[in-house]
């Protein structure tokens, strides 16, 4: 199945019943996969007028206890994120995925990772976090969706899957989950008293401020329990290397290749793949810093990633630097360049410049 099929059917599989949506490429695939299957299933499928319209039809679902998805890619995000912040601020469990293009603006219609900040940063205004989880393969993009629902009940928040447009639009053979024999109990959805139990209201404004900065400590006490128990991470021929690259989503992919070609040359290098973004896997890479001698981020993007290698090492290893941007995808060979370089003694902290826009060369 393609990444974006595999995402929508196990959603499905997954208990989600409710999908509000708007198209744009390249996550256009999930929508037309829900379209087709949802009214089979007693589901309910309604691309909306908007991004906007969207993500608030998600906050109703919730609130009344559904599991309910929605999906975009990244301009189609950051119209969603003002009712991300609502969601966050009222609780609600909900699942979306971004199958990420380059940018800013409506930049490219090609695969990037340039939208880690927004994931894991700034998506919404007010103090909160979502989780975040990013697929390197079909199967783990049917895997993680399915899990993202889980954890979304558990902890009353939202879940994203980060991925791109290559893992989005890629097809690999996949082994689905079961689905959900039975979903949660919600004893705080808006979803009729039955005359038995008080009154659930779903709310995100507080005009007493001592009340509101109540509630966001205690929220935040949910966020600690989180960082030190759902850390997500895979390590790839780690034990001994001296050359740690550090890849997330399709930049793991590619960076997989390279090192196992760097050890075909007798270089120590390992791959260091965070499967959550948030909470981000701090305390398994801090491990791999007592052995390690540099690191290498990889990414599709500027460097976003850089700082948070940074801060999980306590800053005790260099972090060098490789990535293309725009919807230009890294090529193996290259990344196995710069760790020959880091090898040599060189530092790497770059974007290539291509000759090709400018008529000289760079």
């Amino acid at each position: 199945m393609k990444g974006n099929e595999a995402m929508a059917e196990s959603a499905i599989r997954a208990g989600c019943r409710f999908f509000f949506g708007y198209p744009i490429t390249p996550q256009t695939e999930v929508s037309a996969y829900m379209s087709k299957v949802m009214p089979k299933i007693g589901g309910l499928f309604l691309q909306a007028e908007s991004e906007v319209a969207a993500i608030n039809m998600v906050y109703g679902a919730s609130s009344a206890g559904a599991r309910v998805m929605t999906s975009s890619s990244s301009p189609g995000i950051s119209l969603k994120s003002e009712g991300v912040s609502y969601l966050c601020g009222s609780d609600l469990p909900a699942v979306f995925a971004n199958v990420e293009r380059g940018g800013p603006g409506l930049g490219s219609i090609q695969p990037s990772q340039s939208d880690y900040y927004q994931a894991t940063r700034g998506l919404g205004h007010g103090d909160f976090h979502v989780l975040v989880y990013a697929p390197s393969t079909v199967q783990e993009t049917a895997d993680l969706i399915y899990m993202a629902f889980d954890k979304a009940d558990e902890y009353r928040m939202p879940a994203m899957l980060l991925t791109d447009g290559m893992i989005g639009q890629m097809m690999e053979p996949v082994v689905l989950p079961d689905p959900i024999e039975k979903l949660p109990e919600k004893p705080w959805a808006t979803n009729g008293t039955g005359m038995k139990r008080v009154h659930n209201i779903s709310n995100s404004l507080y005009l007493d401020a001592q009340k509101l900065e109540d509630i966001v400590v205690n929220r935040e006490k949910r966020y600690d329990k989180i960082r030190a128990t759902e850390q997500k991470y895979e390590a790839y021929r780690t034990e001994d290397a001296e050359i740690v690259v550090v890849a997330f989503g399709a930049s793991a992919r590619i960076s997989r290749n390279a090192v196992d070609a760097a050890r075909e040359e007798g270089i120590k290098a390992g791959l260091f793949r965070p499967i959550s973004l948030w909470p981000f896997p701090n305390d398994a890479l801090l491990e791999i810093a007592k052995s390690a001698r540099t690191f290498l981020s990889v990414e599709m993007n500027m460097g976003q990633m850089v700082d948070d290698i940074r801060l999980a090492i306590h800053d005790t290893r260099d972090v060098n630097f490789f990535g293309h941007t725009g919807g230009v995808i890294p090529q193996s060979s290259e990344v196995l360049a710069c760790i020959q370089k880091l090898e040599a003694g060189e530092h790497v902290h770059m974007v290539p410049f291509h000759s090709r826009y400018t008529g000289g060369d760079q």
